[in-house]
């Protein structure tokens, strides 16, 4: 398997089709549907590549790919969110946080088949969708997922700028000198719409030259940062330990289990680094064995590290009296260790750096993978000859970011966030189930593959729905009737899928329990989508409404182009194995 190549090409509609623009309605919507249906396919044959000038360069090993997962993961989350959702959830923020990191596992599971699976090749949540669907599922995906990681940076960026003014004004001669238009927030203009912030895109241009230069400059800059908050981390665990009273533990969910289930939803956002490792695919030095490794491990590092911080944080300090703002260091302050809350200062500007870098570092190989497939102009697919980097990609990211992070008050945005890292979560959970089908096809070609193949789609659509209308009527607090009624439909579906498919296991990493994991996967996903704020589903049908237009505009004749197909190629054999 190590020295096997991987054909990604397209189903290529009819050139006589493509050649000749739509004369009528019916022309036109025919032609839309029958590129919108386009779908990647995998073969292998013995194939050498001859891209190697366009290809990024294989540096990164499992350790490299590990801290990439820590560094996207830990970061606001640790220090910020878990006194928040405590606040809520009492001591059992930590339940909070092991059900929301088992939640993930499952996510992480069919990552990592899917990582195995198609080793080789950037794009991640949106390549998945591409094979195992089609190209416009793809292209909706991207879309929701990009709009979640511009406003994040955006948003990461300018609380790192106000987290790097702190730790200057420890210093008497910048303390009460540094303007907020600076750093602390931002320099408010008409009635707030701009709100100047001159920092943090100085911050991102950094952060965007590092990752220009090269995949070795920022996979060090990533594992010094990654590796000092981890450490800081660790000191604030053992140091807080002996400052733990018990007493504060009890009652442990004061506000009853709902609550607990609520801080789960909110807090499963502080698990999201794993689709940074497998967008990492094309970098990776053993990509078929070192992927799904990354993504397991680095997501269970994160669970370890949240558990512990948990049980200090609502052990040293009754979760009433909780800070919300900064929560670690106003409880290592209230206990007279000051040099600890200095600590986690240092420990949040390196979350945050990281968690900041690996964002960026993702987006570019997003448009990457679009520019290659001709869904975006082919400047995004430039790869630096030299530096072996998506220079183009990644400016034209760091552009957007900063613009966004120097202008506007990106924050009053959060609650519209998330969005796109749920439905892209479920359609990859969804591509795991798919191309097991798939592969079937491609070796079986039956009559009635095609109506068992919809049957199939049809089930995961239900599941998907059972999970939307469950969350729907939990967060209304409706009957628990309604409630059960709706799982009972998704489990029913569940069982149509395990007894009226044939599954095929694939080479490599292997989710377990196809398809009840990836079904749960998805069920809890939408459950958890329907907790977003109401101006967060607006935004998920608005934004997919104008990238269906951007498509029929622009996409459906650009992509699949009639150049030879792009082919990706496994690690080489004596890096594989």
């Amino acid at each position: 398997m190590g020295g096997e190549a991987v054909v990604v090409e397209d189903r290529r509609y009819n050139s006589s089709t493509s050649s000749h623009s739509p004369s009528s309605p019916s022309t036109c919507l025919s032609h839309f549907w029958s590129s919108a249906l386009r779908a990647k396919t995998l073969t292998s044959p013995s194939v050498r590549s001859t891209h190697n000038g366009d290809a990024l360069l294989r540096r990164l090993g499992l350790f490299d790919l590990l801290l990439i997962g820590v560094g996207a993961s830990i970061g606001a989350g640790i220090f910020v969110v878990t006194g928040t959702v405590a606040r809520d959830a009492g001591p059992g923020v930590t339940v909070s946080f092991i059900l929301a990191g088992a939640a993930c596992v499952l996510n992480a599971l069919c990552y990592a088949e899917l990582a195995s699976r198609i080793p080789a090749v950037v794009g991640g949540a949106y390549l998945y969708a591409y094979t195992a669907f089609n190209e416009l599922t793809a292209f909706l995906v991207f879309a929701q997922l990009m709009v979640d990681y511009h406003i994040g940076a955006a948003s990461i960026a300018r609380s790192l700028a106000s987290y790097v003014v702190s730790l200057l004004e420890l210093f008497p001669f910048f303390k009460e000198n540094i303007p907020s238009w600076i750093g602390h927030g931002g320099e408010e203009f008409f009635g707030g719409a701009l709100s100047i912030n001159i920092l943090a895109p100085i911050l991102l241009a950094l952060l965007t030259v590092v990752l220009c230069r090269g995949i070795g400059e920022s996979s060090i800059l990533n594992s010094c940062m990654t590796a000092t908050k981890i450490v800081i981390v660790i000191i604030v665990i053992f140091a807080g330990a002996f400052e733990v009273d018990v007493s504060n533990w009890s009652p442990f969910a004061p506000n009853g289990f709902k609550e607990v289930l609520t801080g789960a939803t909110v807090v499963f956002f502080a698990y999201v680094g794993f689709d940074a490792v497998a967008n990492s695919a094309e970098e990776s030095k053993r990509p078929q064995r070192d992927l799904p490794i990354g993504i397991l491990g680095s997501l269970l590092i994160c669970v370890a590290l949240y558990i512990g911080v948990c049980l200090v944080l609502t052990g040293m300090v009754p979760y009433k009296f909780l800070d919300e703002d900064a929560p670690l260091a106003a409880a290592f302050s209230s206990k007279g260790m000051k040099f600890v809350s200095i600590l986690i200062s240092i420990g949040a500007v390196a979350g945050l750096t990281t968690t900041l870098l690996v964002g960026l570092y993702v987006q570019s190989r997003l448009y990457l993978g679009l520019g290659r497939d001709g869904l975006l102009p082919s400047i995004f697919a430039k790869v630096h000859r030299t530096r072996h980097t998506p220079v183009h990609s990644q400016v034209w990211v760091g552009i957007v970011a900063g613009v966004l992070a120097g202008l506007f008050n990106v924050h009053v945005l959060s609650h519209i966030l998330s969005v796109g890292t749920l439905t892209g979560y479920s359609v990859v959970s969804a591509c795991v189930i798919s191309l097991r089908w798939n592969d079937k096809a491609a070796s079986q070609v039956s009559s009635r593959w095609t109506s068992t193949w919809r049957e199939g789609v049809l089930c995961l659509v239900i599941v998907a729905a059972c999970g939307f209308s469950t969350g729907l009527l939990y967060r209304l607090n409706a009957s628990s009737i309604f409630m059960l009624v709706a799982i009972v439909i998704a489990v029913l579906a569940s069982a149509a899928l395990c007894f009226r498919q044939t599954y095929v296991y694939p080479p490599g990493f292997s989710c377990p329990g196809v398809p009840i994991v990836p079904t749960v996967s998805i069920f809890f996903n939408i459950f958890l989508f329907a907790q977003l704020h109401y101006e967060a589903w607006w935004r998920f049908v608005i934004l997919s409404i104008v990238t269906v237009a951007v498509y029929a505009i622009y996409g459906q004749y650009h992509a699949d182009p009639s150049s030879e197909t792009i082919v990706y190629h496994r690690a080489p054999t004596e890096d594989a194995q």
